[in-house]
């Protein structure tokens, strides 16, 4: 553990008097120039790229709403038209156009034209072991040779 410590400051004086040399001196300021220079580059282009993630949501968000904003307006327009009023007032209030009669046709006439359809009949459900129980089941069938 000395050894190290010895070792350490010795290294430590060593480059201490090394920095007395101006030249040595102009490289170590010029290396952390550099690095601070280096670093700074890295964190401006990690914050871009951060901002253009932001940008490319708020687009995305921002057609989203357009796609939006357009399914409205047509579908205002089409409450508007002349074909969805005519629709609701033949549904809602029974009016028709001039000319034109209503027919009621009793419900009973109306399904004997109608398509007979068959109700498929409901099979009883069978009910079958749990999982653990039918596998242990199936080994105890296989080792006594039972099908």
């Amino acid at each position: 553990m000395k050894n190290k410590i010895v070792f350490v400051r010795a290294v430590i004086t060593d480059f201490v008097y090394r920095l007395r040399d101006i030249r040595f001196a102009g490289q170590v300021l010029f290396v952390v120039i550099v690095l601070l220079i280096s670093w700074s580059g890295v964190k401006a282009i990690q914050m871009n790229y951060g901002l253009e993630k932001q940008i490319a949501t708020a687009k995305q968000e921002n057609d989203v709403q357009r796609l939006e904003n357009n399914d409205l307006k047509l579908q205002n327009e089409y409450y508007n038209s002349k074909q969805y009023l005519e629709l609701q007032a033949r549904q809602n209030f029974g009016l028709a156009e001039p000319g034109e009669q209503e027919i009621l046709v009793p419900r009973n006439v109306a399904l004997s034209y109608a398509p007979k359809i068959s109700l498929p009949t409901q099979q009883p459900v069978k009910v079958s072991e749990p999982a653990p129980q039918k596998n242990i089941q199936t080994w105890i069938d296989f080792f006594l040779h039972r099908n």
